[in-house]
Order: structure tokens, then C-alpha cells, then sequence
């Protein structure tokens, strides 16, 4: 499949290669020896020295044929290739799955008392999305902001599949750019806890097939996991939004995810998610 590795193995080396590739010899305290570079990048053999693994050893797991990988090793290549946080916890993940294989991605069921906080939520756009970005529930204002996804069929109900596929999605946001390549990120650090799940190779196939800017962010295996920031709308009834968002993982089920958005104080328009805000029914 384009763009996607179907075995934990080839995930894991390839995500070190992605790696080897964003630095050079300056970037890490090596001198540069002046010879010509086929390719962009770490040589394999720098990487090797700067871990503190043997040239086979790196290139065994690079081709996902290597032995079982020691915490201590992944944190020697973590620290050579400069991962941040996320890469790191990526990383472990990957070479984990590789030892053992997963298991399908914890229920779909979203627990009724979390149901009934949405509902409560109703001037805060609000949804809970599971693996791979699903969207499990959400609350009037969410279809308010961003459309009604009851109407979309079930496998539909996905937010890489809206920033991705759909028109009136991407509309809406200015910073479009930007949401895609954190969408993606957040898909990859999915794609480490369950690299082989078909609902992944599912997704991302027919991602890849109908999208080229999700095929390029793809190739690139950033991951990323935003739990706040900003996002500027387009709203066709509310105008210019600038919108502060924060996503809570669930402490009893890490798989699920609550995203609530509210207007910051610095916002242009502080009043406008109000014109959104649902009327109460009139007898």
C-alpha cells in the first residue's frame, strides 16, 4: 500500500530512516567530512556510532529483520536522532508491537454519563473521537460548528476523513495547513499502538488513494499529539472564530478522547460562538 507499511517492522524502520533524514552530521556534533551525499541526511553508520550499536545491528532493524530491541538501545536512538517527546513514546510503541502483536483498539462505546456531560456542555462545542480519529459522540453546539455528522454514514464519522475528503470541512478552517499536518501526526501516533488493525489500513488506503497532500504528510511519519492550542474559523453564520480548543485523554480508556472549544479572551469576535449557541424550543 502506498505510503503505509502493513507490519510493525516495516513501521518502526521506517520511522528510523524518517529520522535519519531531517538531521545532518552539524545537526548532532559530527564533523562534516566533505563527502558528496546521495541522499539527505544521517548516514546509517553516523547513526550507529552515535547510539552506540554496530552498523549491522542498525540496518537489521532499519529492514525490520533485527532482534528484539532493549529500552536501552531505543533511548540511545532516541537521544541521537533528537526525538522529542511524542517521537519517543512513537517509537517505544513501535518496537514494542513488533515484539508483540496488538489486539484490537479498546470499544467504540462511549459511557452514558460521558454522553450526559456533553449534553450539559451547551454553549461548549464538544465531541469524544477513539482510535484512529473517530468520532464516537458530540454535542449539539459540535454540530453546530461543524456540521451535522449524524448525517454522514458510520464509517464516515471520522476527522482525518473530513479534513481530508470533505469540501465544507475544510472550508471552515483558515489555518488549514496546519490542522492537516496535526491531524496526521495524530493518526501516526495511532498507527504505532495498532499498526497492523484493518480499520487503519482501511483508512489510510483510502486516504492515500483520493488525497496527495495526505499521502506527502503521511510519508513524512511526524507524529504529534496536541492537547491545546487555537484554531481560526470561517463560519458561514457565526463569521471569523477564533477558537482555543483543549483534548483530555480518559483515564479509563486512553483510546477515547474529549475535545471541548471556547472563545479565549483575546479573541476579535469574543461573542461570536454565542450566535451558534442552540435556542430552546418554544411551546
Amino acid at each position: 500500500m502506498n505510503g503505509m507499511e502493513n507490519r510493525s517492522g516495516g513501521e518502526l524502520g521506517a520511522f528510523l530512516r524518517s529520522r535519519r533524514a531531517r538531521l545532518t552530521p552539524q545537526d548532532v556534533g559530527l564533523p562534516d567530512t566533505g563527502r558528496h551525499r546521495r541522499v539527505p541526511g544521517l548516514r546509517r553508520e553516523e547513526l550507529a556510532q552515535l547510539a552506540g550499536v554496530s552498523v549491522a545491528y542498525l540496518t537489521r532493524l532499519e529492514q525490520g529483520h533485527g532482534p528484539n530491541v532493549s529500552a536501552e538501545v531505543l533511548d540511545a536512538l532516541a537521544r541521537a536522532l533528537r526525538l522529542t517527546e511524542n517521537e519517543h513514546a512513537h517509537l517505544r510503541r513501535l518496537a514494542r508491537n513488533r515484539r508483540n502483536p496488538d489486539g484490537p483498539p479498546s470499544s467504540h462505546q462511549v459511557r452514558e454519563p460521558l454522553r450526559q456531560l456533553l449534553t450539559a456542555m451547551d454553549s461548549v462545542p464538544a465531541y469524544v473521537t477513539g482510535p484512529f480519529l473517530d468520532l464516537l459522540a458530540w454535542n449539539p453546539m459540535a454540530t453546530a460548528l461543524f456540521g451535522d455528522w449524524e448525517r454522514l454514514e458510520p464509517g464516515h464519522r471520522n476527522l482525518a476523513r473530513l479534513v481530508f475528503l470533505s469540501d465544507d470541512h475544510r472550508g471552515l478552517f483558515t489555518g488549514w495547513n496546519s490542522l492537516a499536518a496535526d491531524t496526521v501526526g495524530a493518526l501516526r501516533l495511532d498507527a504505532g499502538c495498532f499498526p497492523d488493525h484493518p480499520r487503519l489500513s482501511e483508512l489510510v488506503g483510502e486516504l492515500s488513494a483520493e488525497s496527495a497532500e495526505f499521502r506527502a504528510l503521511w510519508a513524512r511519519h511526524d507524529v504529534k499529539e496536541r492537547g491545546h492550542g487555537t484554531r481560526r474559523l470561517r463560519h458561514p453564520a457565526a463569521g471569523e472564530l477564533l477558537l482555543a480548543f483543549e483534548s483530555f485523554r480518559l483515564a479509563d480508556d486512553a483510546d477515547q478522547c474529549l475535545t471541548t472549544f471556547h472563545t479565549p479572551p483575546d479573541a476579535p469576535n469574543p461573542d461570536a460562538l454565542r450566535l451558534l449557541t442552540p435556542r430552546p424550543a418554544t411551546l
